[in-house]
């Protein structure tokens, strides 16, 4: 069993196979049946750099085969989130199935403490769907923080009439308020009030009892996604309501990528706490499912991530008629417990 650090600017062509290969059994571990990125698309966005925070990936290799990756992540200390955000490392990790209880995972402890040290991080946070995520994250001494659903919308089942009433209701209980639609991408001349406005936005979802800093928005980076999003080939549809002064007050945005033409994903709606209660929020997710209708007849399933504690949005979705998928539950524990020796479990 070899641990070695991989770094994909530097890769050789084998590491890539193995690293291809290691990626797509992952991927239908935890995905079964769904697309899996393409070799080429994932090798050159995995080759560019993140802008927005400092990445670390491991392998480990057992004979000829990747069996474990384990990646992290800080944010850089030029990003406008530095002060808010640098005491947390992002981690996430994944051990194949017929390597597991063999103690791969206990093995990247050191390796995340060694990582916070490095860079002053006093808190690691990570995320669980799985059964064997649970029990690992636990038997450390992590604490859930952040329960997270994905749901799932079938759009041969939506009520399209229900859809268009909801667009007449919020015209009306807004007659002043203009909605914007965008799409495949958004005109780079909006990217700076965009940016302002999703910051806002962003801010104000529910975190639960997640330790967090602000999320900062910027065109600089809302460029460089866009940036990714071309290797990709991928669609950004982006739908905005605006205030009779021209504020942006609520907004909701997909993305289809075309290794997956049955799907597409809705990355995020929100609606300002000042402009609440005025049916907003349907609005905006109508006029989006009515535009992706019209322009991506091969899409049948539309994803969504909400806290589960997002009472008002999860209502929505489910009169919709999204249905829950799985969850994810975020994780967090300070350095100095993850510093504490633990016996070896099986959770390791």
């Amino acid at each position: 069993m070899v641990t070695a650090e991989f770094v994909p600017q530097r890769a050789s062509p084998e590491e890539w196979r193995r690293y291809h290969a290691f990626r797509r059994r992952a991927h239908e571990e935890s995905r079964p049946g769904e697309p899996v990125e393409p070799d080429d698309v994932a090798q050159a966005l995995l080759c560019k750099p993140n802008i927005r925070a400092m990445e670390h990936q491991w392998v480990v290799t057992i004979g000829d085969e990747i069996v474990s990756e384990l990646g992290a992540e800080v944010v850089r200390p030029e990003s406008p989130e530095y002060e808010t955000n640098r005491h947390l490392l992002w981690a996430w990790g994944w051990v194949l199935e017929p390597y597991r209880r063999r103690g791969i995972g206990r093995a990247w402890i050191a390796k995340a403490l060694r990582l916070m040290e490095e860079h002053g991080c006093s808190v690691l946070s990570a995320g669980a769907e799985q059964e064997a995520g649970h029990t690992f994250l636990t038997w450390l001494g992590a604490e859930p923080k952040l329960r997270e659903r994905e749901s799932r919308l079938d759009l041969r089942q939506v009520d399209w009439e229900m859809l268009e009433r909801w667009v007449r209701d919020g015209e009306g209980r807004s007659p002043e308020a203009r909605l914007e639609l965008y799409s495949g991408r958004m005109p780079e001349r909006m990217f700076d009030e965009y940016s302002r406005a999703r910051t806002e936005l962003l801010n104000t979802m529910p975190f639960e009892d997640l330790d967090h800093g602000d999320i900062v928005e910027i065109a600089e980076y809302h460029r460089e996604w866009y940036e990714r999003l071309d290797i990709r080939g991928s669609d950004h549809g982006v739908c905005l309501v605006r205030e009779p002064g021209g504020a942006i007050v609520g907004m909701t945005d997909v993305v289809q990528n075309p290794y997956e033409p049955e799907f597409v994903r809705q990355e995020f709606t929100g609606v300002h706490p000042r402009a609440r209660g005025r049916g907003l929020g349907k609005w905006l997710k109508a006029a989006m499912l009515l535009h992706i209708r019209d322009t991506y007849p091969t899409v049948v399933t539309m994803t969504t991530e909400n806290a589960g504690s997002n009472a008002s949005m999860l209502a929505i979705n489910h009169g919709l008629g999204f249905r829950l998928e799985r969850e994810v539950t975020y994780y967090q524990i300070t350095r100095d417990r993850l510093a504490v020796p633990r016996r070896v479990s099986a959770g390791g």
